[in-house]
């Protein structure tokens, strides 16, 4: 089995982002950047199919600058047996994310492609679904456990009254949630070794067409509020509030 994991360079989910100045974006100049941490589980499990002897090699793939090797290095050193950097400055959307893993898939033919459900930076949730329908290969989204059968695929994931479990046949694309596993610790030397690794670096003009956005962004703000909380001694009270804000 070849498994193509996805690697996303991001905002250590540690840093506090601010918004620049003129609201135009946010200020991540300086910020420290760090591998997604869905994208770390998804990492994990992948390598440990291959350690179980079920898969035989574990590609990684990220899409962006040339900053992104860093992302790709940390990636191997957790046993990734080489890394893909779609090279490109461009601002993705999610879908145009799929659209170019999908150029990527069908250049390295995987049995099965695994993401984190989710970056932390923009919160979409959807390029995993997205390339799924793409590739037209089923899904298994959000999954907190997995066991591999003959051909088969066991998944299980969390839903609102419960847990879910469903069988996909490969091909398939698997989005990890972060009960899955527990990511191992990285060391100097893995992260030493993993400088000697294969890192193939493609222009995205060369592998395909670059996507149009469809989504201009206009301003940002900061999301935090201060919020004032009043005791009151009665419904009565209650009662005038809703009134003066002709809530009632």
């Amino acid at each position: 089995m070849k498994i193509l994991v996805c690697a996303k360079r991001v905002v250590d989910a540690n840093v506090k982002v601010r918004v620049k100045p003129d609201n135009s974006d946010v200020n991540i100049q300086f910020s420290k950047m760090s591998l997604n941490p869905f994208d770390e589980n998804a990492i994990e499990e992948a390598v440990r199919l291959k350690e179980q002897k079920i898969a035989n090699e574990v590609v990684a793939v990220s899409i962006g600058e040339e900053k992104c090797v860093d992302t790709l290095r940390s990636a191997m050193a957790r046993g990734c047996d080489r890394a893909i950097l779609i090279k490109t400055n461009m601002l993705l959307e999610p879908i145009g994310v799929a659209t170019i893993l999908r150029h990527v898939v069908a250049k390295e033919m995987p049995d099965l492609i695994f993401l984190g459900k989710q970056a932390i930076d923009d919160d979409s949730n959807q390029v995993g679904q997205m390339l799924a329908g793409m590739l037209d290969y089923p899904q298994g989204t959000f999954i907190s456990k997995l066991r591999v059968l003959d051909n088969t695929i066991l998944v299980e994931r969390e839903i609102d009254n419960g847990t879910e479990q469903f069988e996909i046949t490969l091909p398939a694309v698997l989005t990890a949630d972060l009960q899955l596993n527990e990511p191992r610790f990285i060391t100097l030397p893995q992260l030493m070794q993993a400088k000697k690794k294969l890192i193939e670096t493609i222009n995205l003009e060369d592998l395909c067409s670059p996507p149009k956005p469809s989504v201009e962004l206009i301003s940002v703000v900061d999301g935090e509020t201060k919020k004032q909380c009043k005791f009151l001694n009665n419904i009565d009270e209650v009662l005038q509030i809703l009134k003066t804000e002709k809530v009632i």
